[in-house]
């Protein structure tokens, strides 16, 4: 049987990557340090998955066991050792801190003479989320290391979407997840060609598969979720109720359809039904999402190269329309929400320190006009 080692023993892991390596013939090693969910994963070896449809279908995982990589690092470098497979979906910011495990498995299986191919894929919403593990994973191995894994061991870019609404359940594994889901990879960067996973998309270029998931789901996602807090309401589904809220949805839609079609080889037809299945998952009245958990991490959501900010970015430079794009930065900078660590910074920063300036320092723009209309719509809203 084959083995994976999966960093992320959350509702994602669980509910989605875990799902997709078990239909596939994979026993998982869960790496995580939620000591309930490793527990209870050791304890059970399985799990139940619903999907969240009228029929609130149920899928049983097994075969899976956990891993605590806080107390028990030296297992998780073992377990990479002798691999088929390995995955992330932990979030980009906690990617840094599993490289050095990575970097430990690799050099083991060097040790080993284990040359078998092993692919690293971070299943994130990033672009480029494993090139980004990889350089990370790279400060920690020797040149020999370096040289064996530039052989043996890749880091294919994935794009991977699923909405797993926040839930709380008395059983710690139980997770309920939407029925669709799209898992893509760049197979020109895989290095075992001996098996694809089923229920996989493998594509030669990723980037066209990144920038329509990421600038279509999770921007279009975020928008109901800041517009929705800025009308008080508290879950996307009553948002969606608001019909000037499904508008800014699709104004934002149209906006990023058109950035698309400048940019690659997709049809504005198949755009268009993409974009209309996309509201439709949002309004899964099965899905109950809290305004709070999509709009978490406003200042991450305002980076650089993030779900707003490139896109505009991007539209400005085809000679396109932002408007939907930039009115939602805008209600951004007005978002307040006490439980969340960086929406309570930004609004600190805001009483503190000119907008101007904020809005360069987490934007990263240097574009003197974009950033006086944003500082311009901005103040519409804070």
């Amino acid at each position: 049987m084959k083995k994976a080692v999966h960093f992320g023993a959350g509702n994602i892991g669980r509910g989605f990557i875990g799902e997709i390596l078990s239909q596939n013939g994979f026993t998982i090693d869960f790496i995580d340090v939620n000591e309930a969910i490793i527990d209870a994963l050791n304890d059970r070896g399985s799990y139940t998955i619903e999907l969240a449809n009228e029929g609130h279908d149920k899928i049983e995982i097994s075969g899976v066991a956990g891993i605590n990589n806080a107390k028990n690092p030296e297992a998780v470098v073992s377990a990479i050792a002798e691999t088929d497979v390995v995955t992330t979906a932990i979030g980009p910011n906690i990617l840094p801190f599993i490289s050095g495990l990575i970097a430990q498995g690799i050099q083991k299986r060097r040790e080993a003479n284990n040359t078998a191919p092993l692919d690293v894929i971070a299943c994130e919403n990033m672009i480029g989320g494993s090139d980004f593990l990889l350089e990370k994973v790279k400060e920690d191995l020797s040149a020999e290391d370096l040289a064996f894994q530039a052989e043996h061991i890749g880091f294919p870019n994935a794009a991977v979407d699923r909405i797993v609404p926040g839930q709380s359940h008395e059983d710690p594994l139980y997770v309920v997840v939407e029925p669709f889901h799209e898992w893509v990879i760049d197979e020109s960067g895989l290095k075992n060609t001996s098996f694809k996973l089923e229920g996989v998309h493998y594509a030669s270029n990723l980037d066209p598969f990144i920038e329509r998931k990421l600038f279509s789901v999770n921007s279009g996602h975020a928008t109901v979720a800041y517009n929705s807090a800025y009308k008080g309401y508290k879950t996307i589904l009553e948002g969606l109720q608001d019909d000037e809220i499904v508008t800014a949805l699709k104004n934002v839609q149209a906006e990023t359809r058109a950035l698309l079609l400048a940019k690659w080889d997709f049809t504005e037809e198949d755009l268009l039904a993409y974009h209309n299945t996309i509201i439709d998952r949002f309004a899964n009245p099965q899905i109950i999402d809290e305004v709070s958990r999509v709009a978490r991490t406003p200042i991450r959501k305002l980076g650089y190269d993030e779900r707003f900010i490139r896109p505009i970015r991007e539209l400005k430079a085809n000679g396109k329309g932002y408007g939907a794009h930039l009115d939602v930065v805008g209600k951004i900078f007005s978002y307040k929400d006490v439980e969340d660590p960086q929406a309570v910074e930004l609004q600190e920063r805001l009483a503190n320190e000119r907008l101007v300036d904020v809005i360069k320092e987490v934007t990263g723009l240097k574009d003197a006009d974009l950033i006086a209309e944003i500082e311009a719509v901005a103040k519409k809203y804070i």
